[in-house]
């Protein structure tokens, strides 16, 4: 610790030294880079914006270039100190212009070659015959250079194909302007990726051509007059290259904010991390550059006739270890500095034994104070050997944050209970900081505690200072964010992860299938979508309760889960709706199967509480790219295949087909008509007698609404309905339904008979609407001095099987205003006694199934006197449905049914026809009007 407290005592020392010394002036130089900012000069930004530069005495001016050639012009020009260039820096060599290599940072070209893809096996000799766009033609070769020669050794020479000038657009490939384009490996893929075109990559490589990428080089004037100012720049820019590829996001978020936006955040990081394989930071010291490569690289020109074979390129690669002319300046400064020492020696010796004690007095101050602070920090640190990895101080927090004592982690080497994926960053790092590439790093790694649970922690080692012949030490500080990283992770979790059932939710879905599909694509493969129903959960959920059907969901998401591989992803969208992603596909019969397989494990029964519920699946299957080539239409297909399955019986799986989207897109206009068909007064209200059977008279009509499209003509109810219903038009059109229905029915009570009744048919949804809807009726009857009683208002069974308080407060709302009820379509459905007896019902329609097969003897005429004979004894009327034949209505009436509709009487009418209807006494069931009991 001691050691510790005198490396800090000797930096603050050197600051303060600093802080009275008088600012020196900067060394003004130009950097001159080959193209337009971005991520492939990153190292220089970090060199600049983190006061590498600085520190080295520099003020660098960093300038963007328009071409390749650019910094070799510049500084042979002496208009910049420096410079980037290709391996073609060579070539400038031998032409005799003083370019030095001061280091290489690719390791690697990124330089390559790009055509479409044919389908077939890469051939790079589709080019010969046709245009490419290879470097400049206008400027020296460059890059061009690398590529000609790869052409050459695959047997296509420059003479067999026409180079034509570099526009720099990848979309002359994509629009097959040209055939071929020289790209960097870090940059054009990326657009080509986003913009969905399939493409093959050549590389010099491929071949044995393995040229080094970017370069940093210099003058020999430059080198000759300021040797240490090179030694200078070329450290401080391998410093700032080191940490930019280590910060890669960080890099990306400067650029944009100090230098160029013409990329995205996304673009730049793609770069970076093309970058990685291509620099190699890790595996090389960034600069290094080693001679043989570049004899590799002469021998490549060599065999284009660029060069002379063996040439020699002396002084072209630049030793650091050169020196350079003498610095008398120096020389003069340290003997002065020696002077001067040796006075102020002479001056203050006489005082150093009196000062002597009190330095003593503030060190052992500054130590217990320090001391103080290292044990009390909220931070762990310890002190470690940085060759042995064993502990020599560790204060209180560390021991903490790992659960172990002291003696413990003495016991331990550094980084023994760190999680082995976090090892080899951390290992990669120290032997960065134990060469002296690096000062400091920071990390974020998870630790082992005794118990086996994860700590995370922000790891910051630095290096010290070692001691003459004393170890080489780091000090290592940490900071648990375990919490911290939970809490991300929960919230990550929320935002992707369905949180009942623990699938990807809506957005995770599309995260997957966005990545899929892109696969897909390269692959040249077929993915399918399934969209998954499930079949009368809402009965459940409305029989068992919210609970009982959130397990059955969970079930559920376990049974799709067991269906497919772990490579396919199931997701749960919301409600009762699942997803299922089936990639690389091999045969059509595949999806077939695992299709069938979800719709049998969902029909088997799910015990929920001691009871057992029952239900199925609807599937709808798309297929990648056959029916569509982007997201929402991929799903929205699905979800027409989805509607169809379930529009054909449920219990069963439907593909995409054209003519689903043929019948979407007729719904979609249907109900964008729909829209204006009321103001257009397009609707019109049809009358359908119910007459008494006792007595043969019309008692009673039934208002049906038909809507006359002025294309279509007539538009059938069961067509238009459901969409009124799907868009919320049927609350506009229920209300218009009614007015008329009144306005009718005002008439016939006056004209024709004062007990004369209209019925008219409600939707579940005018039904459960919140709200006082009933309210506007009423007051619309008491305006028109019109009793409830000229209303009847037929519902379905599946309303009353709503629990709720409201379906029983409108119930008894409509029976305090003498309006009656009547019970639609009853013996298809529940037929449930209980809500006969429970709610306020006035009539039962028995429905037509029963009624066109009436005959003696026959189970149809049994339940019939049945569904009879119960109404009566509850005091109800029956009203029979689909009366057609005169034998019908006989053994109806025989039986005691009250009233009959049909056929055999009438069929629904204009309200004008209907009107004369009533009023023609020549009809054999048009007899005076029998009043209602």
């Amino acid at each position: 610790m001691f050691f510790v407290l005198r490396v800090v005592a000797r930096c603050c020392l050197a600051a303060a030294c600093l802080l009275a010394a008088p600012a020196m002036a900067l060394d003004t130089v130009t950097l001159q880079l080959r193209h337009a900012h971005q991520f492939q000069f990153a190292g220089y930004y970090a060199a600049q914006e983190l006061g590498y530069y600085q520190d080295a005495g520099l003020a660098v001016r960093i300038v963007e270039g328009a071409n390749g050639n650019e910094p070799e012009r510049e500084v042979i020009a002496g208009k910049a100190e420096y410079g980037t260039g290709s391996s073609s820096l060579l070539l400038t060599r031998m032409a005799g212009k003083p370019v030095v290599v001061l280091g290489v940072i690719f390791q690697h070209s990124p330089y390559a070659l790009a055509m479409r893809q044919t389908g077939g096996d890469p051939d790079i000799r589709r080019l010969i015959g046709r245009r490419a766009m290879i470097g400049s033609l206008t400027d020296d070769l460059g890059n061009a250079d690398e590529l000609l020669a790869y052409l050459s050794k695959e047997g296509v020479p420059a003479s067999s194909f026409q180079r034509v000038e570099h526009s720099f657009k990848p979309e002359d490939l994509i629009n097959d302007k040209v055939a071929a384009m020289a790209v960097y490996t870090t940059n054009e893929p990326d657009t080509f990726d986003r913009l969905g075109f399939p493409y093959d990559i050549y590389s010099p490589r491929a071949v044995g051509i393995d040229f080094y990428g970017d370069n940093l080089f210099t003058s020999e004037q430059e080198i000759a007059n300021h040797p240490a100012r090179v030694r200078a720049f070329r450290a401080a820019s391998m410093r700032g290259w080191q940490w930019a590829m280590s910060h890669q996001e960080e890099m990306a978020d400067l650029i944009l904010s100090k230098y160029s936006r013409r990329a995205d955040r996304q673009h730049l990081l793609y770069e970076a991390r093309q970058m990685v394989p291509l620099v190699q930071p890790v595996l090389v010291e960034v600069g290094y550059m080693n001679p043989e490569r570049w004899r590799h690289i002469a021998d490549v020109y060599a065999s284009q006739g660029l060069m002379p074979k063996n040439a020699r390129f002396d002084g072209f690669l630049y030793q650091r270890d050169r020196g350079g002319p003498g610095l008398p300046w120096l020389n003069r400064a340290l003997v002065g500095a020696a002077l001067l020492l040796v006075l102020g020696l002479a001056i203050h010796f006489s005082r150093l034994a009196r000062e002597r004690k009190r330095a003593l007095d503030t060190i052992r101050t500054g130590e217990q104070r320090f001391r103080t602070m290292f044990e009390a920090s909220p931070l762990g640190i310890a002190l470690i050997d940085s060759v042995t990895y064993e502990y020599r101080d560790i204060n209180a927090r560390y021991q903490e944050i790992l659960g172990r004592s002291q003696h413990e982690l003495r016991a331990l080497r550094w980084l023994a209970v760190g999680h082995p994926d976090d090892i080899v960053q951390v290992k990669a790092q120290m032997a960065l900081l134990t060469t002296r590439r690096i000062s400091s790093f920071k990390s974020v790694s998870r630790l082992f505690r005794p118990d086996g649970s994860l700590a995370w922690v922000e790891v910051s080692v630095n290096a010290i200072e070692a001691v003459a012949g004393g170890p080489a030490l780091h000090l290592c500080m940490i900071e648990d964010v375990t919490d911290k990283k939970h809490s991300e992770q929960l919230i990550w979790r929320q935002a992707n992860f369905d949180t009942l059932t623990q699938l990807p939710n809506r957005r995770m879905f599309l995260d997957r299938l966005a990545h899929d599909m892109l696969k897909s694509q390269r692959d040249r493969t077929r993915l399918a979508v399934l969209f998954i129903d499930l079949d009368h959960f809402k009965e459940v959920n409305d029989t068992l309760g919210h609970q009982q059907g959130d397990v059955l969901l969970v079930e559920a998401a376990r049974r799709i889960g067991a269906c497919v591989r772990k490579s396919d992803t199931v997701a749960r969208l919301g409600g009762d709706e699942f997803t299922v992603i089936l990639t690389a596909l091999e045969t059509p019969d595949h999806v077939e199967r695992i299709a069938q397989a979800i719709l049998q494990r969902l029909l088997q029964p799910f015990s929920l509480d001691h009871e057992q519920a029952f239900v199925s699946a609807s599937i709808g299957i798309t297929l990648y790219p056959d029916d569509a080539l982007d997201i929402d239409d991929l799903l929205k297909h699905a979800d027409q295949a989805m509607y169809a399955a379930k529009g054909a019986g449920r219990n069963r799986y439907s593909y995409f087909t054209p003519t689903l989207q043929v019948a979407a897109l007729n719904r979609m206009r249907l109900t964008n008509d729909l829209r204006g068909a009321l103001k257009a007064r397009q609707f019109e209200l049809y009358f359908q007698p119910i007459v008494h059977l006792a007595s043969g008279a019309i008692h009673k009509a039934e208002a049906l609404i038909r809507w006359n499209h002025p294309q279509r003509g007539v538009v059938s109810p069961l067509e238009f309905i459901p969409l009124a219903e799907a868009s919320g038009l049927i609350i506009d059109i229920g209300d218009w339904v009614f007015h008329e229905s009144v306005r009718w029915a005002r008439l016939w009570r006056q004209e024709c008979h004062p007990d004369f009744q209209v019925s008219l048919n409600q939707s579940p949804l005018e039904f459960q609407r919140e709200g006082g809807a009933y309210q506007g009726w009423l007051r619309h009857l008491e305006a028109l001095a019109l009793p409830g009683q000229a209303l009847v208002v037929e519902i379905t069974e599946g309303l009353l099987l709503d629990a709720s308080s409201a379906v029983s407060t409108r119930l008894l709302q409509l029976r305090d205003a003498g309006i009656q009820v009547a019970l639609d379509d009853f013996g298809t459905g529940y037929s449930s006694l209980s809500y006969l007896k429970k709610f306020d019902i006035d009539y039962l329609k028995i429905d037509r199934s029963f009624t066109c097969n009436l005959a003696p003897e026959s189970s149809d005429m049994a339940l019939s006197e049945a569904i009879i004979v119960m109404a009566h004894k509850l005091d109800l009327h029956v009203i029979a449905e689909g009366v057609e034949t005169p034998e019908q209505r006989d053994l109806l009436a025989a039986a005691g049914c009250d009233y009959g509709q049909g056929y055999l009487f009438a069929k629904p009418m204009p309200a004008a026809a209907f009107d004369a209807l009533l009023r023609d006494n020549a009809m054999p069931f048009a007899e005076p009007i029998v009043k209602v009991n």
